[in-house]
């Protein structure tokens, strides 16, 4: 029997609507379960997993508690969830080079290793085998080099092009960088580490492959189409076709509003495309017939909790679903740790009553 999570993703989800949230509210866990998630975290997940099972939220690995987020001494960069951020990644990136001459000499591929970077996928990307490696080991030995059918083992990765200079750089220093003749040697020895990543990703027991790039803003695109069809999208036709030649799908997962490039996604080979709620996913959902999408919801009405406003939200979900039957329910601005408890209660609630297609 098929994960009901793959039949979504290939456009086959049933009457009820599958969720894949973006979850970080660890209040919220605690008043949902009536389990103390810092005192039992995988109990707490657990319990909510029960209470809603259309969620399938992560769970940790045990039951040991995790530090609350009062006893914790870092609170400089921000918070995530049940942690605060120890770094910035903007400020790092710019401390490693002393001008924009030195980082248009960057090589990377003479760096290779990234391990220590903090450019989110860090680790050795030296060669196809290493790579392979390190990621065969997430999965079962017994798989061999296919996921069971129907399954919804995947492998994510973070910089399927864009986001590498960006992270190696900052995003300030990439904007000063990305139109410099010298950038395009940059992206070249970029996409080759890439093509290292991706062919290592064909060869590993999974039936989907999850490629993030941040490549717009709430507002639409950050480069120009021109500049995107030099330097990222052919990667992207590429990579895609060694993964779908070994018979795997792509999902793209991007922030912001892709409305501008939603369809050169999809042409390059995308199943389809978990994105923010700025993206318009009811013209998707009828230009692709039962496209994979996600990320409809908006935290920022749940923040407002108001029960008649996410009411309307949710029945707004379920008509979208009705037109793709590849939709999963998301708020695809996440569900941070200061949404309100009672909030994310009201929208799981109602997306138990209301989440069905009419099937």
């Amino acid at each position: 029997m098929n994960d009901l999570r793959f039949d979504c993703f290939m456009g086959n989800g049933g009457r009820r609507i599958m969720h894949w949230e973006h979850f970080s509210n660890p209040d919220a866990l605690s008043y949902i379960s009536g389990i103390d998630l810092y005192e039992k975290p995988l109990s707490c997940i657990n319990r909510v997993n029960e209470i809603y099972p259309f969620l399938h939220l992560t769970k940790p690995g045990n039951d040991d508690p995790i530090p609350r987020i009062e006893e914790q001494v870092d609170k400089g960069h921000g918070r995530w969830g049940v942690a605060y951020r120890d770094d910035w990644q903007q400020d790092i990136a710019s401390g490693r080079f002393k001008s924009i001459d030195e980082m248009l000499k960057f090589s990377p591929l003479k760096q290779s290793d990234f391990s220590g970077w903090n450019v989110f996928m860090d680790g050795d990307y030296s060669s196809e085998e290493i790579i392979y490696q390190r990621y065969r080991r997430l999965y079962p030995a017994e798989w061999n080099d296919k996921a069971p059918e129907g399954s919804y083992s995947t492998v994510f990765f973070y910089n399927t092009m864009f986001m590498w200079p960006m992270l190696v750089f900052g995003y300030e220093n990439f904007m000063l960088l990305c139109l410099e003749p010298e950038f395009e040697r940059i992206m070249d020895e970029f996409a080759e580490i890439n093509r290292r990543v991706f062919k290592a990703f064909a060869r590993l027991p999974v039936n989907f492959a999850i490629c993030h790039d941040d490549i717009v803003t709430p507002r639409g695109p950050v480069c120009s189409p021109a500049w995107m069809h030099k330097y990222i999208f052919p990667r992207y036709e590429e990579y895609w076709d060694i993964l779908r030649k070994a018979g795997k799908e792509v999902i793209f997962m991007v922030d912001g509003c892709v409305d501008a490039f939603a369809d050169d996604i999809m042409k390059l080979g995308a199943r389809g495309i978990i994105s923010e709620p700025m993206t318009n996913y009811k013209k998707l959902a009828r230009k692709y017939e039962n496209c994979f999408i996600a990320g409809e919801g908006d935290c920022r009405i749940l923040m407002r909790n108001n029960k008649d406003e996410i009411r309307k939200m949710v029945e707004s979900m379920v008509e979208t679903a009705n037109m793709s039957r590849g939709y999963m329910m998301c708020i695809g601005n996440q569900i941070p740790f200061n949404v309100p408890p009672a909030a994310v209660k009201t929208y799981f609630d109602l997306s138990a009553e209301l989440g069905f297609r009419n099937l």
